[in-house]
């Protein structure tokens, strides 16, 4: 009963033990990350919705992943932005709350909405001649409803397990929020939440992978079938780019999940895999499926050139 009186509001959270020399660079690499960030996958975004000829399945499904990056590295940033400058380590328990919510539906987001791209290319790929009639708008909706869906109810559930549990610390092994580092501060029983956490990872992976494997070896074997050389090469290098992409935030995901479980791992090494989950991925995506597609590449073009033109006569 006394540790419960110990459990504030505020949580202090792990920093990230600058130095006062690596302070300025340290504020300088994640403020010009998070704009990276935010620049390219607003204008991702602003391309595709300002240009009727891109309101097509195949983008109208891309259109979520930059919107999910966006959601990921707000919820991440700016708080530790606030931290590296001002030497802050606390942290209101709601606001912490929020963070990990948003974060745990980023990383949910992200293998959901690779998923279904990858439905996408395998119906437009293999079958071709079916694929306006199976993708209609209507499907489209169904598809990123489902996303979503699937999203909020197992990160909500996964949460409400977590609230109804009592705490009894206040100091977090984490820089930042999520439903391992929230779950340490728990004086109760959490095998129910451990079980569960488990269960949405397994099946989220079994989904993921198995869709994404199935569909990449059933283009892989149609790209080998086809006699245009053109054709084959374009669809080899839109899988491989895709494949790294989405094996390396598998990587990064997985490790972070399993270091929680590990506990000879380094911190130090938890904290970097954990925080490059929300770096990479948000930096690279909207550059290799954005930036890399020709079409999305020669609107955008447009679009500056437009800008451009009318600067000059103003």
């Amino acid at each position: 009963m006394e540790n419960l009186h110990n459990a504030s509001s505020s949580l202090v959270l792990t920093g990230f033990n600058l130095s006062s020399e690596s302070v300025a660079p340290a504020f300088l690499f994640a403020s010009l990350t998070y704009m990276v960030i935010l620049f390219c996958n607003l204008i991702l975004i602003l391309t595709i919705l300002l240009n009727q000829s891109l309101h097509q399945p195949m983008y109208l499904i891309l259109l979520n992943l930059p919107i999910n990056d966006l959601i990921g590295s707000s919820a991440l940033f700016p708080q530790v932005i606030r931290e590296i400058l001002t030497d802050s380590r606390t942290m209101q328990y709601s606001a912490c709350i929020a963070q990990a919510f948003f974060i745990h539906i980023y990383a949910g987001g992200t293998v959901f909405i690779l998923t279904a791209m990858a439905y996408d290319r395998y119906i437009a790929i293999c079958c071709p001649l079916k694929y306006n009639t199976v993708m209609t708008n209507a499907h489209i909706m169904r598809i990123i409803t489902t996303v979503w869906l699937s999203c909020l109810v197992l990160i909500g559930v996964l949460f409400l397990l977590l609230l109804r549990l009592p705490r009894c610390r206040s100091e977090m092994t984490h820089p930042y929020c999520d439903n391992p580092s929230l779950l340490s501060l728990v004086c109760a029983n959490t095998t129910i939440n451990n079980i569960y956490g488990l269960f949405t990872v397994a099946l989220s992976q079994v989904i993921a992978n198995g869709m994404i494997l199935y569909t990449y070896l059933q283009i892989l074997v149609a790209c080998f079938r086809s006699r245009r050389s053109d054709t084959k090469a374009k669809a080899l290098q839109t899988c491989a780019t895709h494949l790294l992409v989405f094996l390396l935030l598998e990587c990064l995901g997985l490790f972070t999940i399993i270091s929680y479980r590990v506990k000879n791992i380094s911190p130090h090494l938890r904290r970097f895999m954990g925080v490059s989950t929300l770096i990479f991925p948000p930096t690279l995506n909207p550059i290799i499926y954005g930036l890399k597609t020709k079409e999305i590449r020669e609107k955008l073009i447009l679009i500056l050139i437009k800008i451009k033109i009318t600067n000059i006569f103003h």
